[in-house]
């Protein structure tokens, strides 16, 4: 073979991409997704059972999904038919049910139907795959990156075994690599690849948890650097231009991700929506788990605003979700909304100093006793606050009187200032809030 041979040819002409020649053949060369696979794993053990149920698979991509169905596939000697849910429809669903069962009459092999995108089947598709899963006539593994609780019909759910899978680490990645870059009948070794460690991280890194986009990229990087001295060197700049992102400066476990992150939420404590955003894009830029900085913007939201707009923690916890839903690039979006909501609005801290004089009172004084009328045993001697005009009438609920909460007079917080200096905060105190 010449060093510039091209891949193996498909059946439809084409040439097969570096991620589809390098799927793993056996489970043992499976990287990643330890939580479901593994020694003892409830997946390992109906795999290696050979007696496989549905199942259906969710997740981001490039993740593991189809290379584990296919694995499956093998280990069980089952016909292996793929279909789209794009593009299939009932009738193709029909016909290859009718082969399935033809198969098993003839030969007594069992069929896999793998089922990609199975989230845009519509419900009449959906259940036109219920009689014959259930008869186990096929084997259907679904393959989602949905959430398919809410994609899916439960009726398909409840015959099938749900497993989630997560974004691959970067070290998974960087192993997903090097195997490509050391083989050499399916992989990219015939080229004499000499690759800097930077450039592996860095595409390792910026690829999010997706061992497609690697190795496309690495690909990119092999095939179109000239040769030197018969070896290829990929250097990072040749990285970066084959994935088409610089790399920033930002180690995830080191002092830029901890000095990034603190300017994040100093930005947004100190009322500056613009240096927000630039962290915010420099922290996803990086690779940054949106997840965790959708949390921090939780925190921040009570920590910092708290009741002086308690919508912010409300927006925060909205982008949180949505965020985790949505996945990237798209998360970006609700995050760089809650970050300007949370830094744009009112600032207290009054809530954060009050839980954290409580906590630090619980470690060095004496714990208070419940007030015996608070008790149930007591509770005919309880004043029952809705039975009063306005809803409020004093009584103790701590058996000597401490402060903790003090309401700024910012934003909403000053509605609530108010209230307090109206009732007396303790009983018998009378004076305003300091």
């Amino acid at each position: 073979m010449d060093l510039f041979t091209e891949p193996k040819k498909n059946k439809a002409g084409g040439y097969e991409p570096l991620p589809l020649r390098m799927c793993p053949k056996r489970l043992s060369d499976f990287v990643g997704q330890k939580h479901i696979l593994g020694k003892g794993k409830l997946l390992t053990r109906v795999i290696e059972s050979d007696a496989i149920p549905s199942l259906i698979f969710y997740g981001p991509p490039g993740c593991g999904k189809s290379a584990l169905a296919r694995i499956i596939a093998e280990k069980t000697k089952a016909c292996f038919v793929e279909l789209n849910a794009v593009t299939a429809g009932v009738a193709e669903i029909a016909k290859e049910v009718s082969s399935a069962l033809e198969r098993r009459q003839i030969s007594g092999q069992n069929t896999v139907l793998l089922i990609d995108e199975i989230h845009h089947f519509n419900k009449n598709q959906q259940d036109s795959l219920l009689p014959d899963v259930e008869k186990g006539i096929i084997g259907m593994i679904g393959i989602t990156t949905e959430n398919p609780y809410y994609y899916v019909n439960p009726a398909l759910i409840s015959r099938s075994l749900v497993f989630e899978f997560l974004p691959l680490g970067e070290g998974d990645i960087e192993a997903i690599m090097k195997r490509a870059l050391a083989d050499s009948e399916r992989g990219l070794a015939k080229y004499g690849v000499e690759m800097e460690e930077k450039a592996l991280k860095h595409i390792a890194g910026i690829s999010n948890g997706d061992a497609r986009r690697a190795l496309n990229a690495l690909y990119l990087a092999v095939t179109t650097t000239p040769p030197c001295g018969g070896k290829v060197r990929i250097d990072l700049a040749a990285a970066e231009e084959s994935i088409q992102k610089k790399s920033v400066v930002y180690d995830k476990k080191g002092d830029e991700h901890y000095d990034t992150i603190s300017a994040f939420i100093k930005s947004m404590r100190g009322t500056d929506p613009d240096a927000a955003l630039y962290w915010l894009g420099k922290m996803l830029r990086a690779g940054e788990d949106p997840r965790f900085i959708a949390r921090r913007i939780v925190i921040c939201a009570s920590e910092d605003v708290g009741n002086a707009d308690p919508m912010a923690v409300v927006v925060a916890n909205a982008a949180l979700q949505v965020a985790e839903f949505v996945g990237m690039p798209e998360a970006r979006i609700p995050l760089a909304q809650a970050t300007t909501y949370v830094a744009c609005a009112p600032k207290s801290n009054a809530s954060y100093l009050g839980i954290g004089k409580v906590m630090g009172e619980l470690e060095k004084k004496e714990i208070l006793r419940v007030p015996r009328h608070l008790t149930k045993a007591g509770s005919k001697d309880y004043k029952y606050p809705h039975d009063y005009p306005g809803g409020y009438v004093e009584q103790e609920y701590l058996p000597e009187k401490r402060r903790y909460y003090v309401p700024k007079d910012i934003g909403y917080e000053s509605e609530l200032r108010k209230k307090l200096d109206k009732y007396g905060n303790e009983k018998g105190n009378k004076k305003k809030i300091p």
